[in-house]
């Protein structure tokens, strides 16, 4: 091997060294961004998680509501009926 191809070789080491740092530093900021959507995503979820717990809690209650509301309104009806043609 001659001094040339042995510069030659160093050189291109280097640039593969260079090349593979680069490659890394952008894969640890891929993986942050992949982190932070992970994370965005789970407190989104979270979040869908108590408005559908309260839904259900707002449906439960309009359900008790109306067993009791409308027996009153059909009797209201009935009574209102019987009035106008008495």
């Amino acid at each position: 091997m001659d001094p040339n191809d042995s510069t030659r070789l160093m050189t291109l080491l280097e640039q593969i060294r260079d090349n593979q740092a680069a490659s890394i530093a952008l894969q640890k900021e891929q993986f942050e961004l992949v982190r932070r959507q992970f994370e965005r995503t789970e407190r989104i979820q979270d979040r869908a998680e108590q408005l559908q717990e309260r839904g259900m809690g707002i449906m439960k209650t309009a359900r008790r509501s109306l067993a009791l509301v409308l027996p009153v309104v059909i009797l209201l009806i009935a009574y209102l009926t019987w009035l106008l043609f008495r």
